[in-house]
């Protein structure tokens, strides 16, 4: 659980720790990567080691949108949306959303199998 977080403000400290590292390094010494900057984005959270990708975000309150949670974490995230407010949320709701989430396609951006064919 991520309690007033802003991932627009981690990805901007990461992005400045980028800078001052590239800044002391010679041309080529050190090549940015979606790996090396999530490192950088797990130091802007405060954290020991960058977080995992988010297979699943559940969304309370019947808010559908993101509101500038773990924007880089979510890329791939599959998605499901609760009227319920999160102190109505029960274990059974979350199971409902696992079990739909164990029945989706997971592509990761690449085309699906109905329209590779």
């Amino acid at each position: 659980i991520a309690i007033d977080y802003s991932a627009r403000d981690a990805i901007l400290g990461a992005a400045a720790r980028v800078a001052a590292t590239a800044r002391a390094m010679s041309p080529g010494e050190w090549m940015l990567t979606r790996e090396s900057f999530a490192a950088f984005l797990g130091e802007a959270m405060h954290a020991r080691e960058p977080a995992p990708d988010v297979d699943l975000l559940v969304r309370t309150g019947a808010e559908q949108r993101l509101s500038d949670f773990l924007l880089w974490e979510c890329a791939y995230a599959e998605l499901a949306f609760s009227a319920k407010m999160w102190p109505d949320y029960t274990p059974a709701d979350l199971a409902a959303a696992l079990v739909e989430f164990r029945g989706r396609e997971r592509r990761f951006g690449r085309l699906g199998s109905a329209a590779a064919g």
